[in-house]
């Protein structure tokens, strides 16, 4: 135990020791003993092979997405009077990052000039005299600039005068009906494409072989056309079990999710997009303050006389965004293209980069 002597140390450094192996007969022994290499056995095969996929290589999607609303409607208002409502009046703002906004409600002030009012009464704003007013005071919730007068707002109440675009808008009248009721059958094409640069993949929502006849006519179903992918808003909107006009009347927000989790293992038309649909502002009764979804914007007009003048719409509506996640696992394509002396030409010809305006992939497409 105490190693070699100072003597012998020259015949030590030429032995070898090794291990001696005893085998035990026991039915015992000898099954807990398959027992657990049984064990480990499953365990990498069926739960890291199989279920985590352990043996694979990983990527995260890069994805663009661009999405065009088409759709006309009609109201007839005593502040708008009658009119069509295209896309370039509800779509706001036409172009946005992974999103749009369809407007559904609103509430107009029209003929808004730069002038001098009475402020809206609150606790701040009502006044018995000019005393009660500051000028030159503004109120971050307020209105305008306050004038220094105290002026008659009705027949019982006084309030602070503003400097400030005139008449005021009053928004606690909503409309109970949204009126772009015509909104739920609008429909969205949604065009969204996807890179894993890792493998060198790319894909689109729209397939090879659509063309513009096809779009022209196909809309989206889960069952009849799931590559369809022109989207119907109240579909959209029931699939996330909601209501479109009661959701239309105070607006809200509105998930398009589009999962691209991909086996690169299996062929390539395997892997598409799959969408679900979700509601994502609050809507919870119990915390329905500031309940919606909605924003303010004006169009400026000039009188004959030069006068500036605005009409202020405060729009409610449906904003939609569009969520892609997902990654894509291989194994034998990251081998087979990068380890390989042939991956060049494998990819090469595993590949195949189309061009839209080509002839032989099928006519150029629009919606």
């Amino acid at each position: 135990m105490g190693g070699c002597s100072s003597q012998s140390c020259h015949r030590c450094f030429f032995e070898y020791e090794t291990e001696r192996m005893i085998v035990v007969k026991s039915k015992v022994v000898g099954s807990v003993f398959r027992l657990i290499q049984f064990l480990i056995l499953f365990y990498v095969i069926g739960y890291v092979c199989v279920v985590q996929k352990s043996y694979q290589e990983t990527d995260s999607v890069i994805s663009s997405v661009t999405t065009k609303v088409k759709g006309t409607g009609f109201t007839n208002t005593s502040d708008l009077g009658a009119r069509v409502w295209d896309v370039a009046d509800y779509n706001i703002p036409p172009q946005g990052e992974s999103s749009f906004f369809v407007l559904t409600n609103m509430i107009v002030t029209p003929n808004q000039t730069q002038s001098t009012c009475p402020e809206l009464p609150n606790q701040s704003t009502i006044c018995m005299s000019d005393s009660d007013c500051l000028e030159g005071s503004n109120d971050v919730r307020g209105n305008g600039i306050q004038t220094g007068l105290c002026m008659n707002y009705s027949e019982t109440v006084k309030t602070c005068q503003v400097l400030s675009w005139c008449p005021l808008e009053i928004d606690i009248n909503l409309p109970e009906h949204a009126l772009l009721v015509a909104a739920e059958d609008f429909t969205v094409l949604i065009k969204n494409s996807v890179t894993y640069p890792k493998f060198n993949f790319h894909k689109r929502n729209i397939l090879p072989d659509v063309n513009s006849s096809y779009l022209k006519q196909c809309e989206f179903n889960r069952k009849t056309d799931p590559d369809c992918p022109i989207f119907r808003l109240k579909d959209m909107v029931s699939e996330a079990e909601e209501d479109f006009q009661t959701m239309a009347i105070r607006g809200g927000v509105l998930g398009i999710m589009i999962d691209w989790n991909c086996d690169l293992d299996w062929p390539e038309h395997y892997c598409g997009p799959k969408y679900s649909f979700r509601r994502l502002d609050n809507k919870i009764p119990e915390n329905n303050v500031a309940p919606g979804y909605n924003f303010r914007f004006a169009k400026y007009y000039k009188t004959t006389d030069g006068r500036e003048t605005r009409t202020l719409i405060k729009a409610y509506g449906i904003r939609f965004d569009v969520i892609v996640f997902g990654t894509v696992n291989a194994v034998c394509s990251w081998f087979l293209l990068t380890c390989t002396k042939r991956r060049d030409y494998y990819s090469k010809h595993k590949f195949t980069y189309l061009d839209n305006t080509d002839d032989n992939a099928g006519e150029p497409v629009s919606y």
